[in-house]
């Protein structure tokens, strides 16, 4: 019987789509390794005296096919490729042995090193799949495969050397820390000829792009200075037609509260192709950071994202407030610490308890972070005696009482 070997092993893609692939064990390592053969295409049966929910539910959905039993001799008839990886030796020998017999490659999982194939730690990329062999030593060769998946994402290892399309990318930055941006959004960061940016986005992200790179400030400060719309969407559209791969970096998602959809508009209007990358909403993952979970079984089902950019009554208001009052569910506010005071009051108005739970979380997600809790009847008082300042998120309702130690 020949030994895999990190040494020895040949490298090569299978081609399993349609075929037979056997796979003797139900557990644990099992699953692991079922969803990249489904995905694969390959038809996999699994033999195993006992099988986990997960594989059992594989089963049910037509995914796969499951025979509840010991493992035999001949069940590896028709085979293209095994897995041995039941918790017995002798068993995943005597399969290893019955694959040897048939010119079947097989994995033994507990044994790297006595089976005729090894299993590569792998990722997918933009199209590339990578492969990372070890000679059976699993920890080294996963921490190679995510060092390398890291550096695509980032943008340290580039697989192209072909500029980008020129055209413009709207890019959710997340909440605030780097490393809540997606990696997508990350990855078209790291080939931008020119980056505009709100005030908003991460400032870390700019830091990481290269001295050739053209930022375009578009701060848009709440109440004070800023950069007119219509100039935001003239940049994007002649950054694009000069032959530039623009990105407009923004906080959060770029759909919540964040004008992207217009921007989008502009572009389609002037024939310029756009990109939609998806962001973090701090709308959800500020509360998150803060302990507080926008819903919770059993407490609300419901929660609503408010903009809190004009008071109740402003004529320009599409908010209808004494419907919110009488939700029972959870309120998140952006853009409402300035008038924090007016938006309690006309929630109490609406029949909400005054001693109804209040969280603001200014700076959420950075080490800046801060926190206060207050209800109804106090949170403008407690906003001003903290100088509380934009950006924040303001949360309402039951969930805001919570604490990191409630079960």
């Amino acid at each position: 019987m020949s030994a895999a070997s990190g040494e020895s092993n040949y490298l090569v893609g299978l081609d399993l789509n349609g075929r037979r692939v056997v796979v003797v064990g139900g557990g644990s390592v099992a699953q692991r390794r079922l969803g990249l053969l489904v995905a694969s295409g390959a038809r996999v049966h699994v033999v195993s005296r006992e099988v986990t929910p997960a594989v059992e539910g594989m089963a049910t959905s037509g995914q796969i096919t499951v025979e509840v039993r010991d493992y035999r001799p001949g069940d590896l008839d028709g085979a293209w490729y095994a897995i041995a990886c039941t918790d017995e030796p002798e068993t995943n020998a005597a399969v290893v042995a019955e694959a040897e017999e048939r010119h079947v490659f097989c994995v033994r999982a507990d044994n790297a090193r006595e089976g005729t194939a090894v299993t590569p730690a792998s990722a997918s990329y933009d199209g590339l799949s990578i492969g990372i062999l070890a000679g059976g030593a699993h920890r080294r060769s996963a921490a190679v495969r995510t060092a390398v998946l890291e550096a695509l994402q980032s943008g340290a290892l580039s697989d192209t050397d072909e500029p980008p399309a020129p055209g413009v990318a709207l890019v959710g930055g997340g909440p605030g820390d780097p490393d809540l941006i997606t990696v997508r959004g990350r990855r078209l960061l790291a080939r931008a000829d020119v980056v505009v940016a709100d005030r908003l986005a991460p400032p870390e992200l700019l830091a990481e792009l290269g001295p050739d790179v053209e930022v375009i400030d578009a701060a848009k400060i709440p109440y004070g200075r800023a950069m007119a719309q219509e100039a935001i969407n003239t940049a994007l559209i002649e950054g694009a037609r000069a032959g530039k791969f623009v990105v407009r970096l923004k906080g959060g998602d770029p759909y919540v509260f964040g004008r992207g959809y217009e921007e989008l508009e502009a572009c389609a209007a002037a024939g310029v192709p756009v990109t939609v990358v998806p962001g973090i909403t701090s709308a959800i993952s500020v509360p998150s950071a803060a302990g507080i979970p926008v819903t919770h079984r059993g407490v609300t089902h419901e929660f609503v994202v408010v903009s809190g950019h004009v008071a109740p009554d402003h004529p320009d208001s599409l908010v209808d407030w004494p419907a919110l009052a009488r939700l029972r569910g959870t309120l998140v506010l952006l853009m409402a610490v300035e008038r924090i005071g007016l938006f309690a009051d006309a929630l109490v108005a609406g029949g909400r308890p005054p001693e109804t739970p209040v969280t603001v979380v200014q700076e959420g997600t950075l080490r800046t972070q801060r926190t206060v809790r207050a209800d109804l009847a106090t949170v403008a008082q407690r906003v001003r005696d903290e100088a509380i300042r934009p950006p924040a998120i303001v949360v309402v309702g039951t969930v805001a009482g919570f604490s990191r130690d409630d079960g």
